[in-house]
């Protein structure tokens, strides 16, 4: 091996045999001919996988069903047929008016009845729209010193509009609801039977299990109606001849 090291303008040309070494020699072979191709067999071919794609994207037309479940169906709305009712018995002023009404004050009107009026809250008065008539619910005594059911009303009317919506003196005036569509609704009740508290038995069955671990009363506490599952309801019936815990 010769190593050169001076300037590259005086570089040796390579002599002509070696400038050949390394190049491949020109092939004497005339060069194939390239077929034509079969433009009936590429039709078909063509056509036969745009038919594999289309089925493929009639497959996929709804996604749900590749994930195998229905999170794209509708969900079917839960039915309740037992309800759990809030109302405060103690005085309380609001704009000059007291709000009290507790199970007493059911039992001292004309036979015992009365409409559930002043929801104002969206759920709630949904869930007063899905009574039906001679459905049952706890009146549950609130914002006082001994909070619990202290009885069970009777729904005698379904919903219907709410005309403390429209009161300007009343407490639960709303001027933002039409008398053309109507914001509130209400219900009719009477009372049934006296029962029991049940905070006790819900920190039980929230430990242990049982039919009041998730019973909506101490769960979503602040609605003033609750849909009751027949579970929780049966239970708390039962209560009614056993000594508290």
């Amino acid at each position: 091996m010769i190593l050169y090291t001076g300037p590259l303008s005086r570089i040796p040309a390579m002599p002509p045999k070696k400038q050949l070494r390394g190049k491949l020699p020109r092939s004497r072979e005339p060069a194939a001919k390239c077929e034509k191709p079969d433009l009936e067999d590429s039709h078909e071919e063509a056509v036969d996988e745009l038919h594999v794609k289309k089925r493929k994207a009639t497959k996929l037309k709804n996604p749900t069903e590749k994930m195998g479940n229905n999170r794209g169906a509708p969900t079917e709305k839960r039915v309740y047929c037992h309800w759990l009712m809030k109302s405060e018995p103690e005085s309380r002023l609001e704009n000059g008016i007291d709000v009290k009404f507790g199970i007493e004050d059911l039992k001292a009107l004309p036979s015992q009845t009365s409409c559930w009026d002043g929801v104002r809250n969206y759920q709630a008065r949904n869930f007063m729209k899905d009574m039906k008539e001679g459905q049952v619910a706890f009146f549950y005594h609130s914002n006082c010193k001994e909070p619990g059911i202290v009885g069970v009303m009777k729904i005698v009317k379904e919903a219907y509009v709410d005309h403390t919506q429209f009161d300007k003196k009343d407490v639960h005036y709303d001027a933002s609801s039409k008398a053309e569509n109507p914001k509130w609704y209400m219900v009719r009740k009477h009372p049934a039977l006296s029962i029991i508290h049940l905070k006790k038995y819900h920190l039980q069955h929230k430990a242990k299990g049982g039919a009041l671990r998730d019973m909506a009363l101490f769960t979503k506490t602040r609605l003033s109606v609750q849909p009751l599952t027949a579970e929780e309801f049966n239970f708390i019936l039962s209560l009614e001849d056993k000594a508290p815990v």
